[in-house]
Parts: C-alpha cells; sequence; structure tokens
C-alpha cells in the first residue's frame, strides 16, 4: 500500500504543519516560522497594553486575553504556537495546550478540557466533579503561578471564559474563527492570507528555488489563487514537490481552467487525492474516520485492511507531503489537519458506501479492543493463561513489555476515549461497542489503577449511562450506575456513591435483574457501612443474603454472612457479630475455600477478643494460623501470630508472646525477600459491568 511518488523529498528534514507556516527543521531558527510579522509584533504588544481595568485604576482581575481569529487552514494554530514560543520565557511555569473542537467540529466539554489541563500541570482532578468544580480547581491551580494557556480551535466564548485564570499573571492565548464576544477586554487579531513574497517563499520550500526562478510570476500568480491561506500552499506544494517534472505554471494553469466553486483548500486536497495511487486515495479519505483526529499505523492498517509496516511508509509519505502532521513522540502517530477532516470524510461519502465504511470503522474498533486485550494482559506475569493469550496474538499486536505497553495507552488515551465516544455515538450499545468499554476500563486500572484513571472511567461509564437513559435499557442503566458508584466509594465520595447505588437498586428491580439488584443492595449497606450507619448497613447486607440464599448462591452467601459480622462488630454488637462470622466459616469449608474460611477464623477471633473471650479468641486464632498455612497466606499467617502474641502478653505468658512475635517477624523477612526476586507486574483490572461484557 506504499504512496509511490514520482519526486524524492526528505521526510526527515520536514516540519510541515498543514495549519501554519513550519518550514524544513533544518532552517535557521529564525527562518522556521514564515510570514506573520507585523501580527506577531501587534501580538506581543498587546500582552504590556493597559486594559480597561488598568486604566480606571482597578487591578487587572483575570488573565490577559488575546484572540488568534482566522478560517482553519489560515494557520491560526502555527501563529499562535509561535507567539507562544517567543513569549515562554516570561512565564516560568510553562505552557499548557488543549484544543477546544474535535477534528468533526464538535466542542469539547470544558471539564473534559480542564481536568486535561490540570494533568499537564501535574495537580490531581477532583474525580468525577462536576464541570464547575474542575473549573474552579484549575483556577486554583494556576492562582500562584505564571503560566501561559494555549486553547486552540475554541467554539465560543463560553468555553474560553470557563477555562481564564483568576491571575494577572497568567495569559491565554485562544485560536478561534470569529470574535469571542462576552469576554471583556479581549484582544482580537483576525488573520488573512500571507503576503505574495511569503507564499512563494512558502512554494519554494517544496519546489526548490529552481522552479521558482524560471518562472517567478506563474509562482506568485499560484500563491495568489491559494489566496494566501498556508494550507493551501502547502497542498500545492506537496503536489508540486512528488512531480519535479511539473512546471509550477502547470498547477496554476490547472486551477484557472477548472476553477471551481469549492474552497482553495478542498480542490487541492481533491486534486493530490484524484492523483494518488488507487490504494493510497482510499487510505487518505479513510483517516477521516480516525478518532478524535489521531492516527498511528495499526489504525490506518484496520481501516484499510493492510499491514503495519505498510501503513507505517504510507502515513509517513503522507506527512511528508502535508497531508498529516506527525506528533512528535515515541511511537509513531500523526494527526489529520483540522482544516482537511472535513473535506476528507465528504471524499470518504463519496466514494465508498456506506456498508463499507460502516465495515472500516469496526475492523478499526476490532483493531483497538485486541491491543487493549494485549495492553491488559502483559501485566499478568504471574498467569500462565494471560501468557498463552499473549503468545496466541499475532506479533504486531503484542507489547513486549508493561512498560511499553503502559507508554502506548498513555500516548494514546486521547484517541481510545474518543474510539469509546464513537462506539456509542449512534446510540447504541452493541457488542463491539461493549467489549471495547470493558476492555478499555480493564486496560486502565492494570497500568495506572483505579485512582489513577478514575477521571478517564468516570467519562467510560457516564457513555454507557447516557445511551441506556436514552434507550431506556434499565439492565444496562443499572451496570453503568454500579460501576459509577464504584467509583465514588473508591475516590472517598460515599455519599455520591449510596445515591447512585439506590438508582441502580430501582434499575435493577425494573430490569428484573437478581444479579443487579443483590449487588446494589450489597453495595448500599457497603456506602452506609463507610458512613458509620451500621444499623441500616447490617440491614442491607441482610437483604442482599436473602437474595443469595434464594438462588443458592453458597460463596456469596458466606461473603455477606461476613459483611453483616463486620457491620454488627463496629456497632459493639459481639454477639450477633460471632454468630454471622460462624456462619460464614461454615460456608466456606463447605465451599471448599481454604483461604476465605482462614480470614473469617481471623475475625471471628478478633471478635472474641473484644468480647473479653481471650481463650476462645486464642484456640480460634491457632485454628485460623493453621488454615491459613493450608492457603499459603504467608501475611495472614504473620498478622495471626502477632495477634496471638498480643493475646499472650496479656495473659502474663511473656515467652510464648516472644515466640510468636519472633514467627511472624521471620515470615515477613522471608516474603519481602521473594518479593524483591519477583518481576513487577501490573493488578488486575476491574471487569466493566455490562449486560454482556466478554473479554
Amino acid at each position: 500500500m506504499r504512496v509511490r511518488w514520482t519526486g524524492v523529498w526528505p521526510v526527515t528534514d520536514q516540519a510541515v504543519d498543514p495549519n501554519g507556516v513550519r518550514l524544513p527543521q533544518g532552517a535557521h531558527p529564525e527562518g522556521r516560522f514564515l510570514g506573520r510579522t507585523r501580527e506577531l509584533k501587534e501580538l506581543r504588544a498587546d500582552i504590556e497594553r493597559a486594559g480597561l481595568d488598568t486604566l480606571s485604576g482597578r487591578k487587572a482581575p483575570r488573565a490577559r486575553v488575546l484572540l488568534i481569529a482566522g478560517r482553519p487552514g489560515s494557520g491560526r494554530s502555527a501563529l499562535a504556537g509561535e507567539l507562544v514560543r517567543q513569549v515562554a520565557a516570561d512565564y516560568p511555569d510553562g505552557v499548557l495546550r488543549t484544543r477546544l473542537s474535535d477534528p468533526d467540529g464538535t466542542p469539547v466539554p470544558v471539564g473534559r478540557a480542564a481536568r486535561d489541563l490540570l494533568d499537564a500541570l501535574g495537580e490531581p482532578a477532583p474525580a468525577g466533579a462536576p464541570e464547575d468544580q474542575l473549573g474552579e480547581a484549575l483556577r486554583t491551580a494556576l492562582a500562584e503561578r505564571r503560566a501561559v494557556l494555549l486553547l486552540d480551535d475554541a467554539a465560543d466564548a463560553e468555553q474560553v471564559d470557563a477555562l481564564l485564570p483568576d491571575n494577572p499573571g497568567c495569559l491565554a492565548v485562544a485560536v478561534s474563527s470569529g470574535p469571542l464576544t462576552g469576554i471583556a477586554d479581549v484582544r482580537p487579531c483576525t488573520l488573512g492570507g500571507l503576503d505574495t513574497k511569503s507564499g512563494v517563499e512558502l512554494l519554494s520550500r517544496f519546489t526548490g528555488s529552481v522552479r521558482i526562478t524560471v518562472d517567478p510570476r506563474a509562482a506568485e500568480r499560484l500563491a495568489e489563487q491559494c489566496q494566501g491561506q498556508p494550507a493551501a500552499l502547502v497542498l500545492a506544494g506537496g503536489w508540486l514537490a512528488a512531480r519535479p517534472k511539473a512546471a509550477v505554471a502547470d498547477l496554476a494553469k490547472q486551477l484557472h481552467t477548472d476553477p471551481g466553486a469549492e474552497p482553495m483548500t478542498a480542490r487541492l486536497l481533491r486534486l493530490v487525492h484524484d492523483a494518488l495511487p488507487q490504494t493510497a486515495a482510499r487510505t487518505l479519505r479513510l483517516l477521516a474516520l480516525a478518532p478524535a483526529g489521531l492516527v498511528d499505523p495499526h489504525t490506518a492498517a484496520a481501516l484499510t485492511g493492510c499491514s503495519v509496516e505498510a501503513a507505517h511508509t504510507t502515513l509517513d509519505d503522507f506527512a511528508a507531503h502535508g497531508l498529516l502532521h506527525s506528533v512528535g513522540s515515541s511511537l509513531p502517530q500523526y494527526r489529520v489537519p483540522g482544516c482537511l477532516h472535513r473535506e476528507l470524510l465528504r471524499l470518504a461519502e463519496d466514494h465508498e458506501r456506506p456498508a463499507e465504511l460502516q465495515l472500516a470503522r469496526a475492523r478499526m474498533l476490532e483493531r483497538t479492543v485486541r491491543l487493549l486485550q494485549s495492553c491488559r494482559a502483559v501485566t499478568e506475569t504471574d498467569s500462565p493463561e494471560a501468557r498463552q493469550k499473549v503468545l496466541a496474538l499475532p506479533r504486531p499486536l503484542r507489547f513486549p513489555t508493561p512498560r511499553a505497553a503502559a507508554d502506548w495507552l498513555r500516548l494514546r488515551r486521547p484517541a481510545l476515549l474518543a474510539a469509546a465516544r464513537l462506539a456509542v455515538a449512534d446510540g447504541e450499545l452493541d457488542t463491539l461497542a461493549r467489549r471495547l468499554m470493558s476492555q478499555l476500563v480493564r486496560a486502565m486500572v492494570a497500568h495506572f489503577g483505579t485512582r489513577g484513571a478514575a477521571g478517564d472511567l468516570y467519562d467510560i461509564h457516564n457513555l454507557v449511562l447516557d445511551v441506556a437513559e436514552r434507550r431506556e435499557l434499565p439492565r444496562e442503566r443499572a451496570a453503568a450506575l454500579l460501576n459509577l458508584g464504584d467509583l465514588d466509594a473508591r475516590t472517598g465520595r460515599t455519599t455520591e456513591a449510596l445515591a447512585r447505588y439506590r438508582a441502580a437498586l430501582d434499575a435493577g428491580r425494573e430490569a428484573n435483574d437478581p444479579y443487579a439488584t443483590g449487588r446494589a443492595m450489597e453495595s448500599v449497606g457497603g456506602a452506609h457501612l463507610e458512613l458509620g450507619d451500621y444499623d441500616r448497613a447490617a440491614d442491607w447486607f441482610g437483604r442482599a443474603l436473602a437474595e443469595r440464599l434464594a438462588r443458592d448462591e453458597r460463596p456469596e452467601a458466606a461473603r455477606l454472612y461476613g459483611r453483616i459480622g463486620a457491620a454488627h462488630t463496629y456497632a459493639g454488637r459481639y454477639g450477633e457479630a460471632m454468630r454471622n462470622w460462624r456462619a460464614a466459616v461454615a460456608g466456606h469449608r463447605r465451599d471448599g475455600d481454604v483461604a476465605a474460611q482462614a480470614r473469617a477464623l481471623s475475625e471471628l477471633g478478633r471478635v472474641q477478643e473484644y468480647a473479653g473471650r481471650l481463650e476462645e479468641s486464642l484456640r480460634t486464632c491457632r485454628e485460623a494460623v493453621e488454615w491459613a498455612r493450608r492457603a499459603e497466606d504467608t501475611r495472614l499467617q504473620a498478622a495471626l501470630h502477632l495477634r496471638l502474641a498480643d493475646s499472650y502478653e496479656r495473659l502474663g505468658d511473656p515467652a510464648s508472646a516472644a515466640l510468636h512475635r519472633s514467627t511472624a517477624g521471620r515470615m515477613l523477612a522471608e516474603e519481602a525477600t521473594e518479593g524483591d526476586s519477583e518481576p513487577e507486574h501490573g493488578a488486575n483490572a476491574c471487569e466493566i459491568r455490562t449486560a454482556s461484557a466478554e473479554d
């Protein structure tokens, strides 16, 4: 599938941004950015210019806002980037960048943008917090900092206003298609096209100086036909660079004789597309389906059905000719320029049947699922089954190490979250969407932990909840609410978790789903236990137990006896607690769960000690030690030996106490030594609950 260009253009020497004017990396630093001298001078002057508040004698309450307005393809993002580069030294706390629109023009929610900016600052974003709270957290984080915010592709003034720091020491540079009415004292800079001289110079960077010198008037005419728009000039330059025998006048004449009604960027893109080999042209237009406009070799290979190596070569060629922007990272990744995205989508709709686009999308999402499976499985180094699953995957889908998998997951995170949104964009929750959500959750938890990935996990489960509510799917609604409640509980939002669990219980009953109902009851009890309401906790655990016993789910019933025992223990009702812990021990014994039986015996011994029955507690703890030994649970054995040591000291037997304390110390030291010799591996990821989640 490699694109066979007729010209020679070294890829490694180019840093072309089709939305701006970036010149060859080998050029002199001052020459890397072309043109816009007047605009840059005015923008820099606006930073220091007194605002309305200053003129009236008041201190400016917020960051200074500069606006760069222009159509997509006018070089607005490149100008913003160059301005930020020039002033960055004046803002020691760094430059924070975020895009406020997706490639298809959909505005990015303010909460998501605020969380991304907080992540860039290294500040923990409040997990599950509403949009206004995330905005407030961002303003708090920036209150004592001097930083630059580059807010690219803003959809409206409300987006920008919600992210502005209440700190005049910060600077906000917003990029938009039009004015941001409603933001006080905004400094607008409206972009037109490059001047003819700069346009010709940009073309010469692609064609070389000879073809420009031979026919300078044709070059000027071509720059004028492109209306000085950098994106159009880059496409024209790329077309000429791929055809070293073509004269500049040939392209100018072709554009003149076939004027068309489309914008020049769209006309040039179609011209480039139509001149490509059939396979390469199809690859180019299918890139419009890439989530978040971010494409890597795996995405391109899945969309077109070719090999990863061939896709990588083609993407490099596209980047060399201004059709993609290479994202600087340790792994190959490219961005579809925003000014080309809609035109590529139109090309795809013109040339592909709807069923073919749907199939390409399904192939891409299926490839994503398999990569996520591999990303998670590589962390399970102690699981022979997981290792076999990894070895069964094709080599391009395998990760060599857990670190390599984590790096891929971190780099592809925006695209993966966009893929999740894409999977449910039509309002359905089909099998492929469920599998994608499930594997994305598992991979994130495996590599980053539940707390580390909480913000993204909230987004994923809220996607499921939104579809379930719109489609009136009570079973899926219950599953999503349970997942969100678990996240609330694990991030310290217990009151919010209780409300989610109660809503999940209602949805489970509506769906007549016994699993969701029983699970919600137990979770309601757990939330009450965390809030210190032990009577209600025991009551809800009892209701969940009745559900489990009615379905003869003995292991779950034994576990719930233990939870009821814990609630009674906290409430000081030791008699009730001991009866339930004995029931838990008996249940685990019947099921043959040695480890659970040892833990339940340990808790029974603890309650007996609280109740003042030291002799009974000693007998129970010794029995628990034996079962913990059979379960090979070294930590539990050590903890029990320490508890025995404390009991013997209270009974006036220091020799026995010293013996048990010594045994516990030896066991913990041996376990630490064994742990140091074992390879590191990630935690097992928790499973996303859906109506029929598949692995």
